[in-house]
């Protein structure tokens, strides 16, 4: 059994807000600093903890204002964890989450407790992943998108409606929609009333989590163009999740890589997919479909022996070196540090210098 790691608190009472003097850089719109989420494993009729899995391992990155960075890497690596964490969903085990306000104050979303946290639900939200499992098959279209207005205090009562019409417009859906159940949608639909209801509230930040990939291919380039509309007519911000990376080419200015809860490299998009150099972003470029059948087996994809590190019970030094080509023996002994490369990306290699790593195939 597994549990979240869990930090006393007493939400009754709701303490003056948390605020930090600055960040690293005015342009930064959230900036997350050595976050930790560990989920303690349990065992026994007494729920015993033997150990912990660490989902998030001392990851660090920001987000600056008005760009979409993409965040990638296998199944379990803990993408939807830190997302869950910045929309605080989770309660960190540690780190901090900056997050600059509207006036330019600056609050560690990681340090709040129980109400403290609501008054950011409307500044940062999340598109997730199934749209069939996210909507409550119980509630109109209404409903569903306008419940975050009525619990927030938002909207008045009587501008509720006009409200939630202009939104489900502006995503592509008709107003009298709004009486439907979920189940008269298909998938797409589904997902675009998803997208209303995350944006309903007019935030800043917005989480999405997988938000294309339970959906066919002929409809992931519409919920994509329209992510993209949307940003350019609300000047969001996105993270976005996911582990396709041909999605992630398309819409992200700059990529996080994880593997096994650490951020492994950080990049431009085209410098990532042309030039990686950590090994394991190597290996995922070689996986990048090609649509061209005269490019796509010019190079042959680097396929990785053996199993993926287990968070609760981790390798000594580099999580990768096991299965990586170019390991040495200071690999199996020394943690790498995520560390500055050529001023604008960031590397967890001891050698990420002296590799010559191959990019993506790129069409012609």
């Amino acid at each position: 059994m597994t549990e979240q790691v869990q930090v006393s608190q007493n939400t009754e009472q709701v303490a003056a807000q948390p605020t930090v003097a600055q960040m690293k850089d005015d342009s930064y719109l959230l900036e997350v600093n050595n976050l930790k989420m560990y989920f303690s494993i349990t065992s026994g009729i007494f729920a015993r903890v033997k150990g912990f899995t660490k989902a998030a391992d001392d990851v660090s990155f920001f987000i600056r204002k008005g760009e979409t960075l993409g965040l990638v890497g296998e199944s379990g690596c803990g993408k939807t964890t830190i997302g869950r964490c910045i929309a605080r969903a989770y309660e960190p085990t540690a780190g901090e989450i900056l997050y600059r306000l509207a006036d330019d104050s600056v609050v560690d979303l990681a340090k709040l407790k129980g109400k403290e946290v609501r008054p950011y639900r409307k500044d940062v939200r999340m598109i997730f992943q199934d749209p069939y499992s996210s909507l409550n098959p119980r509630m109109t279209v209404f409903e569903l998108v306008s419940e975050v207005l009525k619990v927030n205090n938002l909207v008045k009562s009587n501008q509720m409606k006009d409200r939630v019409e202009h939104m489900l417009e502006r995503v592509g859906m008709r107003p009298e929609y709004m009486q439907r159940y979920p189940h008269a949608f298909s998938g797409g639909e589904r997902q675009r009333i998803g997208i209303a209801r995350s944006l309903i509230t007019n935030p800043r930040l917005v989480i999405c989590d997988e938000a294309v990939s339970a959906l066919d291919v002929s409809i992931r380039a519409q919920i994509l163009n329209l992510l993209e509309e949307l940003q350019a007519d609300f000047d969001l911000t996105y993270l976005f999740i996911s582990h396709d990376l041909s999605v992630i080419r398309h819409i992200c200015n700059r990529i996080v890589v994880m593997y096994v809860g650490k951020v492994v490299e950080v990049a431009n998009g085209l410098e990532l997919y042309t030039h990686p150099k950590h090994p394991y972003t190597e290996a995922l470029m070689s996986a990048v479909p090609i649509s061209n059948p005269r490019v796509r087996n010019r190079e042959s994809r680097i396929r990785l022996h053996g199993e993926v590190a287990d968070p609760s019970n981790p390798p000594s030094g580099c999580y990768f070196h096991p299965r990586c080509q170019y390991a040495q023996d200071v690999c199996a002994k020394d943690e790498p540090a995520l560390r500055v490369l050529d001023g604008n990306r960031y590397v967890a290699c001891h050698f990420a210098e002296k590799l010559d790593l191959r990019g993506a195939a790129m069409e012609d």
